[in-house]
């Protein structure tokens, strides 16, 4: 593990203690909302996997030495270790010969919010938290749930009435305590009173504008760049594309990438790209502004894990200093999108996945994406997370009665059977 010095602020490099997890930067506040990074004493021990030395713990704790939980204290399910699929099939449709999906779908609570629930609970635990608390539409919470299931520590989601039943049941399977609000906005505001009030621990964002979910949570996703690095035989993507509601992922991609960069084991850094739905990055990239506006809500988006109507600041400075992309996407687009997904590369993901590969449609079609370019999108989730979205779309399934010849004759009209 490494050592944890404290918790810096991503605009000014102030820096807080340990414990500072649950609050943004004081000094930068009055400008800016800006989330806090874990800070370690430097230079952190970077070992290759296989090198002497490295051990031979397999998923997220493969990359043990850059987290700041050791293994042998962490709260762990066995997440990470994900697959890199080469998505040959709509990457040939695409004109892309290294078109790949990281698929975080195989994680224990199916999908990529593991990554931070381990770290965030782990770290809970140690310092001896009473209560897990989180706002979730459905992917943080159930991860939150299922890991302080396994701590042996009491959790509590607060959610909203149209959050996906699948998962809202998930969160209830493992014991947590799930409080719907009538307006979305509300879950902040009673999630903001239970941490300033009670102290209680909180894995997710809890109070607006929000600038990004638990600062330890955060590290848990480092390791995605370097599971991809590695499954890429040791070099960085030119493009890391992610579905984003306030950059959790993105920026914990990044500060995977940058430390591998500064260890020399990559020689470059991936553009990368946020796939939203309300354009609150793309709008702060167009004119300028320090931070993500707050976006008129147009239409009800099938993304609902990321249908955020204002980005963050962590995510907009790393699509700049990455050289990357804000990319809005639309519903029609998403579900033709997860339509593809499953129908030519097998894969069945929620829809908010299936937003990145809109935006690299866009950005091939644009010029921007080149034909030769390696290409890594996030794919965040199961669709079984939320099949009534798919369904919405599928129609009604064939019908036939019990008589074969009938039968027989309505398969062949609908092209299941042949015709002789």
């Amino acid at each position: 593990m490494a050592k944890v010095k404290g918790l810096q602020c991503l605009r000014c490099d102030a820096l807080y203690p340990p414990d500072h997890y649950a609050d943004d930067c004081p000094v930068c506040r009055p400008v800016v909302r800006s989330n806090l990074v874990v800070a370690y004493d430097q230079p952190i021990a970077l070992r290759k996997p296989g090198a002497a030395g490295a051990g031979l713990s397999t998923g997220l704790w493969r990359y043990g030495d850059v987290l700041p939980v050791s293994e042998a204290e962490a709260v762990s399910l066995g997440e990470g270790g994900s697959p890199l699929h080469h998505l040959r099939n709509v990457g040939e449709q695409l004109g892309l010969k290294q078109l790949y999906g990281k698929d975080e779908s195989g994680n224990p609570t199916w999908s990529f919010k593991d990554r931070l629930a381990c770290m965030a609970v782990s770290v809970a635990k140690q310092m001896g938290a009473r209560t897990i608390v989180s706002s979730s539409s459905g992917n943080a919470g159930a991860a939150a749930a299922a890991y302080a299931a396994k701590a042996g520590i009491p959790c509590v989601v607060f959610t909203f009435g149209w959050a996906a039943g699948p998962m809202v049941t998930q969160m209830r399977a493992y014991g947590a305590k799930v409080v719907t609000v009538p307006e979305k906005e509300d879950r902040w505001r009673f999630m903001e009173h239970a941490v300033r009030q009670y102290g209680w621990f909180p894995t997710s964002p809890f109070f607006g504008p929000a600038v990004g979910s638990n600062p330890y949570g955060i590290e848990g996703y480092k390791t995605l760049a370097y599971e991809t690095v590695e499954q890429l035989g040791w070099r960085a993507p030119d493009w890391c594309i992610l579905p984003v509601c306030y950059g959790d992922a993105l920026i914990g991609m990044w500060r995977g990438f940058s430390e591998m960069m500064a260890a020399g084991w990559i020689d470059r850094m991936p553009k990368m790209v946020a796939a939203e739905v309300y354009g609150s990055i793309g709008q702060a990239i167009d004119h300028d502004l320090e931070a993500p506006p707050a976006m008129p809500k147009t239409f009800d988006t099938v993304s609902g894990s990321i249908g955020a109507v204002q980005g963050t600041y962590q995510a907009l400075q790393i699509v700049r200093t990455s050289q990357g992309r804000a990319v809005t996407i639309s519903n029609d687009d998403t579900m033709r999108w997860q339509q593809l997904l499953a129908a030519r590369e097998g894969r069945y993901l929620e829809p908010a996945s299936a937003g990145g590969l809109v935006a690299v449609e866009r950005l091939v079609r644009a010029g921007v994406i080149k034909s030769d370019d390696t290409v890594v999108s996030l794919l965040t989730a199961s669709g079984l997370k939320d099949p009534a979205v798919t369904a919405a779309t599928q129609g009604d399934t064939i019908q036939v009665p019990s008589d074969l010849p009938t039968a027989t004759q309505i398969l062949q009209s609908a092209g299941v059977f042949p015709i002789i």
